[in-house]
């Protein structure tokens, strides 16, 4: 009886260590709250070193990726009116996590109808699932600031710390790029802002202009007279958008991910400068500026509004049936960020983050 009970405990012992080897552990080492480069100390004895020093106001004290700033403290009233086939009248936005901090910016949406947010401040990037639940993905960024994935499920993420880089993070982590002309990306000033991926392994990303690393870590430059922000590729990887303050211009993208034919392709009416970016099935742009997500057609016609109860940053479709609407909404004021949510007409792509 004796060995039969420390058999059942052996084999108990046995089985849930089998149970917990199959989950596996979150990817690298936590770290504590991240500094975005400009704002590091350490910074100028950096920049002494680059070959082609970055342009004027945009090392130390210069551009850090700051969210949209809300109208007024607290939220504010908004009336939602019908986009046809976007939205119907009435909807409200609801809130779905809140988080102290600068610890949700760019998200975008997972296979199951959750949520991937990077974090600034935890350098962790989180997963929110559909019933509302957290829990940690990757530890250990460096200020990872928006995370991207591509059309066959690769991951990737932007660090904004000193030594800023594109990082793959799935499907096994490592290093893409961090040099450009031979110099660090510090060297290019600011922060690297918002990423999109193709299905080559390439990620294109916005720093002022628009840069894109191929699948081997190799740079290159694209845009003129820009101020980019949020940047997104079109499902066909045929155009890719990047907001330019009060508007948005796009791209021919060709074969070997070159960018062609920069042009404006719509302006914001509803007011504001654009930040994240998404779109729908139908090919309809989501732009969120302070005062909500403009949506625009696929030809550029502006189609309307979706006023949000505060500023927000970054936008994605998810949800079961990708008829949710997730957004980030950012008080300044209190150092607080909000996943808000709200049901839609329009249905958002299948087999992309955003």
């Amino acid at each position: 009886m004796k060995t039969t009970g420390i058999l059942i405990i052996v084999l108990s012992l046995t089985l849930t260590t089998v149970a917990f080897s199959q989950i596996p552990p979150p990817a690298g080492k936590r770290s504590g709250p991240g500094v975005q480069a400009p704002q590091d100390e350490r910074e100028p004895e950096v920049l002494k070193a680059c070959k082609t020093p970055p342009p004027a106001g945009r090392g130390r004290g210069g551009p850090g990726r700051g969210p949209a700033p809300a109208a007024a403290p607290g939220p504010r009233e908004y009336k939602v009116t019908e986009i046809a086939g976007v939205i119907a009248a009435g909807q409200q936005w609801k809130d779905v996590w809140q988080v102290d901090g600068n610890n949700a910016d760019g998200i975008i949406a997972t296979r199951d109808g959750g949520l991937l947010i990077a974090q600034n401040d935890n350098s962790d990037v989180v997963k929110l699932d559909k019933g509302g639940k957290t829990s940690v993905a990757y530890m250990g960024t460096n200020t990872g600031g928006s995370v991207a994935m591509n059309s066959k499920g690769a991951l990737f993420l932007v660090n904004r710390g000193l030594n800023p880089s594109i990082e793959q993070l799935a499907p096994q982590r490592k290093m893409l790029a961090n040099r450009f002309n031979d110099d660090p990306l510090d060297c290019l000033g600011g922060v690297l802002n918002d990423l999109t991926a193709d299905s080559k392994g390439g990620v294109y990303f916005t720093n002022g202009v628009v840069y894109y690393t191929d699948a081997k870590g190799k740079i290159s430059r694209y845009g003129e007279n820009l101020t980019t922000n949020g940047i997104v590729l079109s499902p066909d990887e045929k155009r890719l958008w990047v907001t330019n303050g009060p508007a948005l211009a796009v791209f021919d993208v060709q074969k070997d991910g070159t960018l062609t034919n920069q042009r404006e392709f719509a302006k914001l009416e509803g007011g504001g400068n654009g930040d994240g970016s998404t779109f729908d099935s139908m090919g309809r742009l989501y732009v969120t500026t302070n005062p909500g997500v403009q949506v625009i057609g696929p030809d550029g016609k502006y189609l309307g509004l979706i006023p949000t109860p505060r500023g927000i940053i970054s936008v994605a479709f998810s949800g079961p049936d990708r008829k949710t609407l997730y957004a980030v909404a950012r008080d300044n004021a209190q150092n607080k960020d909000w996943i808000i949510a709200i049901p839609m007409l329009a249905q958002g792509p299948k087999g992309r983050g955003k």
